[in-house]
C-alpha cells in the first residue's frame, strides 16, 4: 500500500484547468504531469479529477468532489482518471456529471490532451504496460519540495490490496532518467526531492543489470551534489538493500525519516495479508537502523480490523507502535476491496474496525507528542514550505515565529509544541 497524502484543494491556473488530486505521492506527481500536458495543449475550462482506490472512502470522496465540481462549474469538460477510474471506469462513466474517463496510462499521454473529446471511456489494460517513462517536469506549483517518480506498479499481491489492478505490474524508470530529473529539479531551486512510486523497494528488478534502490540513491546523490535533501516514500522493510540501509544510516543528505509499509504487528495477520516480513523483521530493522542513526524517525501504514483479527492480534499491532518507536502513523480501518482474497475472508463488524483504528491513532498521537517533546531545546534544520510553516529533517511540522520565502532552509530553535507541530524561533534571516 502506498503512503497517502491529503487531497489537494482544487487549483485554478492560467491554462484554464482545475486539477483535483486524491491519494498517494505518486498521484501528486502525476497530477503535475497532467498539468504540464494540459498547459501545453492549451486546454480551457476543464476539470480533471485524479482518483484513488486504496479504500472505499477514497472513492466516495472522489465521487463527492466530482458532484461538487460540476455544481460549481456547469459548463466545464470534466475528466475522471486515476486508480479508481482504471479499476471501475463504468461507475464513473455512469455519473451524469462526467464527460470522459481516462485510465492511468492514458492520463500521462500528451496526445489525449490535444485530441477533441471522443470516446467517453479511454481505459486500456494496465497489465499490458511494460515501461514507465521518466516524465520531466520543472517542479511543483506552490511546493517547497518535489516528488520524483522512480517506479510504478506492483508485482506483489497482498490479499487486501487492489492497487496492482489500477497500476499494473512493477516497472522502473531508468537510472539515467531519474538522475537527469533530480539534477533539473535541484537546478530549478528545489532543495528537497522525494523519490516516489507504488513499490519503490522493488526498483530496478526489471531494468538491465537490475540496479537496486540503493544504487539509484547513490547515483542521484553523486550526480546532483547541489541537492540538499532527499527523502524516500513508503518502503517495505523486506526490500531495503544493504547499500540503501548504509545510505540512510550514514548519509546526512538522506533525511532521517522513513515511512514503513508495515500494515500489522501480528505474524498470523501478516501471513493472511500475504506480506513478506514478520513482526520480528520490523522490530529488528528499526532497532538496527536506530543503532546506526539514533535520531532516525519512523512512520508507518497500519490497517486496523483486518478479517479474522482477534483482540490479541490487534494488541500485537498496538504494541508495535512503542516497540518500533513509530511516530507518524497512517491508520486505515480495513476496507473491503471487491475481487481481493481478503474480501472473501470472515469480516469484522465495521464498528470494531473503527474502534481499533481510533486506538491506533491515539497511540500514534502519543508517539508524535513524545517525539515533539524530545525536540524542545534543540536546534532544527527546517525547510520552509510557506510563510510560517516549515518541516524539519525528521519530518516534524514546524511553526516559525515569522514568515520566510518558500524553499529556504534555515536553523530554528525549538521552544515548544502544540501537540501536532513544533513551535520554533528562526535563528537565520
Amino acid at each position: 500500500m502506498t503512503e497517502l497524502i491529503e487531497r489537494e484543494a482544487p487549483e485554478s491556473h492560467k491554462c484554464g484547468v482545475e486539477i483535483i488530486t486524491f491519494g498517494c505521492r505518486l498521484n501528486a506527481y502525476e497530477s503535475e504531469v497532467i498539468r504540464r500536458h494540459a498547459t501545453e495543449a492549451g486546454l480551457e475550462d476543464t476539470i480533471i479529477v485524479n482518483t484513488c482506490a486504496v479504500t472505499k472512502e477514497a472513492e466516495r470522496q472522489a465521487r463527492q468532489a466530482i458532484r461538487k465540481a460540476r455544481r460549481r462549474n456547469k459548463t466545464a469538460r470534466l475528466v475522471v482518471t486515476g486508480c479508481a477510474a482504471q479499476i471501475n471506469p463504468g461507475a464513473f462513466a455512469a455519473m451524469p456529471e462526467v464527460d470522459q474517463v481516462w485510465g492511468n496510462a492514458e492520463k500521462l499521454e500528451a496526445r489525449n490532451f490535444g485530441a477533441p473529446p471522443g470516446e467517453r471511456v479511454i481505459v486500456n489494460d494496465i497489465m499490458s504496460v511494460r515501461e514507465t517513462a521518466g516524465h520531466l517536469i520543472e517542479g511543483f506549483d506552490g511546493r517547497a519540495r518535489a516528488f520524483l517518480q522512480v517506479q510504478n506498479g506492483c508485482d506483489h499481491r497482498c490479499t487486501f490490496c487492489i492497487i496492482p489492478f489500477g497500476r499494473g505490474n512493477s516497472r522502473s524508470v531508468p537510472v539515467g532518467e531519474v538522475v537527469a530529473q533530480a539534477r533539473m529539479l535541484a537546478a530549478s531551486g528545489y532543495r528537497e526531492v522525494v523519490l516516489s512510486g507504488v513499490d519503490i523497494g522493488a526498483y530496478g528488478a526489471d531494468l538491465p543489470g537490475q540496479p537496486t534502490l540503493g544504487t539509484l540513491v547513490t547515483r542521484v546523490l553523486h550526480h546532483a551534489p547541489e541537492l540538499t535533501r532527499l527523502r524516500l516514500s513508503s518502503i517495505d522493510v523486506a526490500e531495503v538493500d544493504d547499500a540503501l540501509f548504509d545510505l540512510v544510516a550514514d548519509e546526512p543528505r538522506v533525511m532521517p525519516h522513513l515511512h514503513l509499509s508495515l500494515q500489522s504487528g501480528d505474524d498470523m495477520i501478516l501471513k493472511r495479508m500475504k506480506r513478506r516480513h514478520t513482526r520480528g523483521d520490523a522490530v529488528r530493522f528499526c532497532g538496527r537502523l536506530r543503532a546506526r542513526r539514533p535520531d532516525v524517525v519512523f512512520g508507518a501504514d497500519l490497517i486496523a480490523g483486518f478479517p479474522t483479527e482477534t483482540e490479541a492480534m490487534f494488541e500485537n499491532t498496538l504494541s508495535l507502535v512503542d516497540e518500533c518507536g513509530l511516530t507518524y502513523l497512517h491508520v486505515f480501518p480495513y476496507s473491503v476491496r471487491p475481487e481481493t482474497p481478503a474480501a472473501r475472508m470472515p469480516q469484522l463488524p465495521a464498528q470494531v474496525r473503527k474502534e481499533r483504528a481510533a486506538r491506533l491513532r491515539a497511540a500514534g498521537r502519543a508517539g508524535l507528542v513524545k517525539h515533539l517533546e524530545a525536540c524542545i531545546g534543540t536546534t532544527a534544520r527546517v525547510l520552509v514550505e510557506q510563510g510560517h510553516a516549515a518541516r524539519s529533517e525528521h519530518y516534524a511540522a514546524v511553526r516559525l515565529d515569522r514568515a520566510f520565502q518558500s524553499g529556504q532552509i534555515l536553523n530554528a530553535e525549538v521552544e515548544g509544541h502544540d501537540g501536532a507541530r513544533l513551535i520554533a524561533r528562526a535563528l537565520d534571516g
